[in-house]
């Protein structure tokens, strides 16, 4: 076999996706802080009185910054400087997947039971400000993926990938963002209508169509998109060539992304049956003379 054939189906031995490590301070940096506060929430939370469950605390520290710190820490961030595909799968990873699973550990909830007065206030007015109305909105999710994931069929992305300050950028925001996205859907004291959780479901649903597109055609295509060339200078055997990378990256990034809307579909699916039968409940519970006045009402806004 021929090296350019080799070159068409390299992927990187096993030994290289689990042993490879390396240290960017700007993860650890991140990883730090968030540990910090978070600790410290669970501390000011003990000395007033209450208690915050282990299980969420573990959630948070070993499933949401443990991700994020086998993805920086690792191979795809070793080699995300060099390598389209180690590039993207990064970057879904911790748009996605980690922000998720951060939220398990239930983080507004822990800083509402552990904040007071003025920084309480503070954190509320930022929950209920019109910037998280729009980035918590179940239509931003998908644009954003959409405009975000294009950028990959662009030269834009070579330049994001080989700039260290732009690296940098995308080691602190990415999952910031994606955490401000996801953090609505588990808010529990959010009190949404059944309607209002169809129409969520639906968009998470046409999600698994629009995120799709980008990476199609990073898979379907024949010429490199970014435009860029061969970073590394001492790149090891494994390495694929400039096509297959992109090819590696389209299938990823297209299985990154479907994987990560189930969960989302399925929980949403729960919140609805739930939010539906609270409703029936209720309804149930009227008496004849209050289901009489609201159907007075409801035909006096339609006739308005």
């Amino acid at each position: 076999m021929s090296k350019a054939s080799r070159e068409d189906i390299a992927t990187p031995p096993v030994s290289a996706l689990l042993l490879t490590v390396s240290f960017d301070p700007v993860a650890a940096g991140a990883i730090v802080v968030a540990l910090v506060l978070y600790f410290v929430g669970v501390v000011r939370l003990h000395r007033a009185g209450g208690t915050w469950p282990l299980l969420p605390t573990l959630a948070f520290v070993v499933l949401g910054l443990g991700s994020y710190a086998v993805i920086s820490f690792g191979f795809l961030g070793t080699y995300s400087h060099d390598l389209r595909f180690a590039f993207t799968t990064r970057i879904a990873l911790m748009l996605f997947v980690v922000p998720a699973l951060m939220a398990l550990g239930r983080p507004v909830q822990l800083a509402r039971a552990s904040l007071a007065a003025a920084p309480l206030a503070v954190l509320e007015g930022f929950l209920g400000s019109r910037f998280m109305k729009v980035i918590g909105s179940a239509i931003f999710s998908p644009i954003f993926a959409l405009v975000a994931f294009s950028v990959f069929l662009t030269p834009i992305a070579f330049t994001l990938r080989v700039n260290p300050a732009a690296e940098a950028i995308i080691t602190l925001f990415v999952p910031l963002i994606g955490l401000l996205m996801i953090l609505p859907v588990f808010d529990k004291s959010l009190h949404h209508t059944s309607f209002f959780i169809t129409v969520e479901f639906m968009l998470a649903f046409a999600e698994l169509v629009i995120d799709a597109v980008p990476p199609i055609v990073l898979r379907l295509n024949n010429h490199i998109m970014d435009q860029g060339h061969v970073v590394a200078t001492l790149a090891p055997g494994w390495f694929p060539s400039q096509l297959r990378d992109q090819q590696l990256a389209g299938d990823l990034l297209w299985f990154i992304t479907e994987v990560a809307d189930i969960p989302i579909l399925i929980f949403l699916f729960v919140r609805w049956t739930r939010t539906d039968r609270s409703e029936a409940k209720a309804m149930d519970e009227l008496s004849d003379e209050e289901m009489e006045r609201l159907t007075q009402e409801h035909l006096r806004g339609v006739r308005d």
